[in-house]
């Protein structure tokens, strides 16, 4: 009977600790999955942020186009000389003040 008893107590521990360890591998499996998603959602966000900085680049560069347009020499001179009637100044127009 005493043998038998502790057949019964040797039994329950096993199976204690099988499912015990059944629970820490399923609790690992688990977690697993979990960190994956995250990494997978955090670097489908790094991409867009990667698309953005791509497009805000290309953004850029059309204003520094278009800024190199509006400041070419000769849109410059043409208005002025158009638009605010602005002239080269003949040689005694031009007065030099010394000091």
């Amino acid at each position: 009977m005493a043998a038998s008893l502790n057949r019964q107590r040797l039994n329950l521990r096993a199976f204690l600790a099988l499912a015990v360890l059944w629970a820490l591998v399923v609790g690992s499996a688990l977690a697993v999955v979990s960190s994956t998603h995250e990494v997978r959602q955090q670097v489908n966000h790094l991409e867009g942020l990667r698309r953005d900085a791509a497009e805000a680049q290309v953004e850029w560069g059309k204003y520094l186009l278009e800024q190199s347009t509006w400041a070419a020499y000769g849109r410059i001179e043409r208005i002025a000389t158009a638009e605010l009637k602005l002239q080269t100044p003949s040689a005694d127009q031009i007065l030099v003040v010394t000091p």
